[in-house]
């Protein structure tokens, strides 16, 4: 059985690595309107104190679905950031996954 050298199969794992990563992305203008939407989300997050200080939301748009991640004070917190979400410009779906810190 022969023995392949190091740099050959390293090339190898990083071509077939860069295929899957290039697996489900989106068209190039679909990506420039998530972008859009993703900043517009942030901004209006932004414009919502109750929903600053310690907390911390992350916001991915993907085909026009915006992904809400990260912690919240309160339910109303996690409800407040999803109807802000909805009301951004090409949003389709809001998956809001945003959690409650318990920490004291």
């Amino acid at each position: 059985m022969p023995r392949w050298p190091s740099t050959v199969l390293c090339v190898c794992l990083a071509a077939v690595l860069a295929g899957c990563a290039s697996f489900g992305k989106c068209g190039t203008g679909e990506c420039t309107g998530d972008a859009k939407i993703t900043t517009e989300v942030r901004a209006l997050l932004a414009q919502n104190p109750s929903l600053g200080g310690s907390n911390h939301i992350s916001v991915q748009t993907i085909r026009g679905v915006v992904y809400l991640r990260g912690v919240v004070s309160t339910p109303l917190q996690i409800a407040d950031a999803g109807s802000i979400a909805e009301q951004a410009t090409g949003v389709t779906d809001v998956q809001n996954m945003l959690t409650i810190d318990n920490s004291p």
